[in-house]
């Protein structure tokens, strides 16, 4: 790797950190022109259920990716029911690999984002993408199939499961499965694993494959085993590549420009609701819709678009699946 300038982790700690923190104003008050012309780096998500293995996993990437590359981690944890903060569950997982020199591993609490991700995560991550990292590892907190959303914010979404995952099929259905674009049945040398990969991927033959689109492979993976690890690693270097050769950036940057304004929005409208008398909500639910937009700043309201749509990974939704 060539000789670059060392990573100011303290000024990056405190940037994260008043970014984690920040309301909608400090958003909308921080935000500028290079929002949109800062070009962000690749970013890896890392998802699945609780108990997969995803911080041990993920952190045995890093290291391994870091060789050659500077990588920055953001693991986000289920919010402290005492404090609001993260309980730090990864931090403590990952802890072997602090201190590497080209390695950044930050926790951050989910606090009210019930998407698996965490408040700000765009202004997040665009902080990683200013802070001169070649590559972003985004774990989610691994709350199910409600983390639809990390498709908006990665270039490659592995899903990470294990033999004790259930009906895959019953997964499938349930939307999160036909998003990923790599399948890890973590834990491999457990009983039962050869049996979900292969179920997985009968699964995904019935989805089919668009023309030219991408076929997502079904690895597995145990942290005793390094080339297991090196195996994913590669598979998502394919897919980085793919990826750059195969799908439209401006659509990419149109759906997480859509995420971020409406993850604000419904922060915004919760700010509102928060305030409101109890004799607001003694009105007509049509008055107490229009009262409480009329609330909203103009900008607000104007910039707000009828539905959205779902980046495509190049496969076709599953048969029987549903949202």
């Amino acid at each position: 790797m060539s000789a670059r300038a060392p990573l100011d982790r303290r000024s990056l700690g405190r940037a994260l950190t008043r970014l984690a923190n920040a309301s909608v104003a400090d958003v909308l008050a921080g935000a500028g022109p290079q929002d949109t012309v800062l070009a962000p780096v690749p970013r890896i998500g890392i998802t699945g259920p609780p108990g997969a293995g995803k911080s041990s996993l993920g952190g045995r990437l890093a290291v391994l990716r870091a060789k050659a590359a500077r990588v920055g981690v953001l693991a986000i944890d289920p919010s402290s029911p005492r404090s609001g903060g993260a309980i730090l569950g990864d931090r403590i997982r990952m802890d072997e690999i602090e201190g590497a020199e080209d390695l950044y591993v930050r926790s951050l609490a989910s606090r009210t984002a019930g998407d698996g991700l965490a408040q700000n995560i765009p202004e997040l991550l665009h902080a990683m993408d200013a802070a001169g990292f070649d590559e972003v590892i985004l774990e989610t907190v691994g709350v199910g199939q409600a983390e639809h959303a990390v498709r908006h914010q990665v270039d490659t979404l592995v899903l990470v499961l294990i033999p004790e995952s259930g009906d895959v099929v019953q997964a499938m259905k349930a939307g999160l499965m036909e998003l990923a674009d790599i399948y890890v049945v973590n834990k491999s040398d457990l009983p039962g694993a050869a049996r979900l990969a292969g179920e997985i991927v009968r699964v995904l033959r019935l989805s089919g494959t668009e023309p030219g689109g991408w076929t997502a492979p079904v690895l597995q993976t145990s942290i005793q085993d390094p080339a297991s690890i090196a195996r994913l690693s590669g598979e998502i270097d394919r897919h980085l590549a793919w990826r750059r050769a195969s799908l439209d950036a401006a659509a990419t940057r149109l759906e997480r420009a859509r995420y971020r304004l409406r993850s604000l929005l419904e922060r915004r409208v919760a700010e509102v609701t928060d305030t409101l008398a109890p004799a607001f909500f003694e009105q007509a639910l049509d008055a107490q819709v229009e009262q409480a937009i009329g609330r909203l700043p103009p900008a607000h309201r104007a910039a707000q678009t009828p539905g959205h749509g779902r980046p495509s990974n190049g496969r076709s939704k599953a048969t029987g699946s549903s949202e």
